[in-house]
């Protein structure tokens, strides 16, 4: 083995938690080079283009978000860490968001006072337990790395009982972070709960690209090498440590700390046969299927212009489990990538509404490609109609009028261009709080670490990065 193929530091996969954890370790001097299969960065949260059309998935929007001058927040933690100047993500803040239940709604914004007023004055009767739950949340250590599991649900019952108010506040935080069916481990719970309600939305005005643009640009400064259409294909261990990587192309590298940012049980299929079944034992389960419409004018000109985010739900219970049909139509989330508050004369070209529903990735994995196309079309209108129940009415032929392009993506779509196994958008239900697998030398970094979010996975990338490689002196 030369010199030339052996490293400080692999990464596998160039999503936005292996990025993150690049920069930071090239930051510090380590030799560092990123392994990514597809010929885009970015995993689960990047973007294409058609026609010459740019269309993003993954993200609606970075949660997290707080004004500028706000300290000690995750967004101010990962600027620090990755030395970005915070112009440089060019956030533009949400307008309103809304939970939207059959015979309730709770509005909130980036100033966590409007959901809570909005919750006294629809649930007065759970004033008290509303109040301990916050605090709690407030107080709570959400990024211990040896935290003990415990089940959101249960928490929060001792709170609160109100089920439909339980139910509106699970809604969000499950569709923005859940791998796990009906509930969550408390700690993500409470991850989620900060980054959605207590901080909030924003959205760079070109998309996710733009932070896409900037973790490239940082890594290669730092002198990060990457490669891409170049995946690893295979770990060789050798007295408990990943000895070597055999790549796609049947190259080998090695190095001294691997950090796989890909998901707990893709990382154990690299691994020794014996680790299979520790693999499905904790794969996910739970995917999405979205619609994207684009319109020759925003939104805003027909009466949907208030909103930037509704999360919907049209059941007696939310019920967020694994979809028993292609597409589960009963709950969903609603994006306005136009109502965001961009710089005066600033918006986006077209009109954009994004629908993201529960899908099911059996039910479309093995389609016949015609039927497959026909099955797209078929399940885009049901889940553009499921949508429409919780927006003001517009006759069909506005919409028609202006209606330019459409496309979507399944679980079938996620499976091919991120490699989740069962196209699982937040992967394993179980989650590896230290980032520590079988192979001493081996870690796991993003969704399967267990911080979530866009912020969540390059915290955890910067996170894996200190702990395990920097030994905790870089990350002060």
């Amino acid at each position: 083995m030369n010199a030339a193929s052996h490293y400080d530091a692999v990464i596998i996969g160039a999503g936005m938690s292996g990025l993150a954890a690049g920069i930071r370790l090239a930051h510090f001097g380590k030799k560092v080079c990123i392994f990514e299969r597809h010929n885009a960065p970015g995993g689960l949260n990047s973007f294409y283009s058609i026609a010459g059309r740019k269309f993003d998935v993954g993200l609606h929007a970075m949660t997290n978000f707080v004004p500028p001058g706000v300290k000690g927040t995750p967004l101010t933690k990962l600027l620090r860490q990755l030395r970005i100047d915070r112009d440089e993500f060019a956030l533009c803040p949400q307008k309103q968001s809304k939970i939207a239940f059959r015979d309730c709604a709770l509005k909130f914004t980036n100033d966590f006072a409007v959901l809570d007023a909005q919750v006294r004055e629809n649930f007065p009767h759970e004033a008290e337990g509303w109040s301990s739950l916050v605090h709690l949340v407030r107080t709570y250590d959400d990024v211990s790395l040896d935290a003990k599991p415990r089940s959101a649900r249960e928490v929060v019952a001792q709170h609160l009982r109100d089920p439909l108010l339980t139910d509106m506040l699970f809604c969000p935080v499950m569709y923005y972070g859940s791998a796990q069916e009906r509930d969550m481990e408390f700690g993500q719970f409470v991850i989620m709960f900060k980054a959605l309600y207590l901080e909030g939305f924003a959205r760079p005005l070109d998309g996710v690209r733009v932070i896409i643009r900037v973790l490239l640009e940082k890594f290669r400064q730092a002198g990060g090498e990457r490669r891409m259409k170049c995946g690893v294909a295979r770990i060789v261990e050798r007295e408990g440590r990943a000895a070597t990587l055999v790549l796609d192309d049947g190259s080998e590298v090695t190095a001294d700390h691997v950090i796989s940012s890909i998901g707990f049980p893709e990382t154990m299929r690299l691994c020794e046969p014996a680790h299979t079944a520790e693999a499905d034992a904790n794969t996910g389960q739970l995917s999405y299927a979205e619609t994207i419409a684009v319109f020759k004018q925003p939104p805003a000109r027909w009466g949907w212009g208030d909103d930037t985010i509704i999360f919907f739900n049209d059941s007696d219970r939310f019920a967020y489990e694994r979809a028993s049909e292609p597409v589960d139509l009963r709950s969903g989330v609603i994006c306005f990538p136009n109502n965001f508050a961009y710089p005066d004369g600033a918006d986006l070209p077209e009109g954009l509404v994004r629908v993201t529903c529960l899908a099911n990735y059996d039910r479309w994995a093995t389609l016949p490609n015609e039927t497959y196309q026909a099955e797209k079309r078929r399940w885009f209108d049901a889940i553009q109609r499921s949508a429409r129940r919780f927006l003001p009415p517009v006759d069909d032929a506005t919409l028609a009028a202006n209606l330019v392009t459409t496309d979507m993506f399944t679980p079938r779509t996620v499976k091919k261009f991120t490699g989740h196994l069962n196209g699982a958008i937040y992967g394993a239900p179980r989650k590896v709080r230290d980032g520590r697998t079988h192979l001493a030398n081996l870690y796991l970094c993003g969704t399967d670490q267990g911080f979530l979010g866009i912020i969540g996975a390059m915290l955890s990338g910067i996170s894996m990065a200190n702990y395990h490689v920097l030994q905790g002196s870089a990350g002060r």
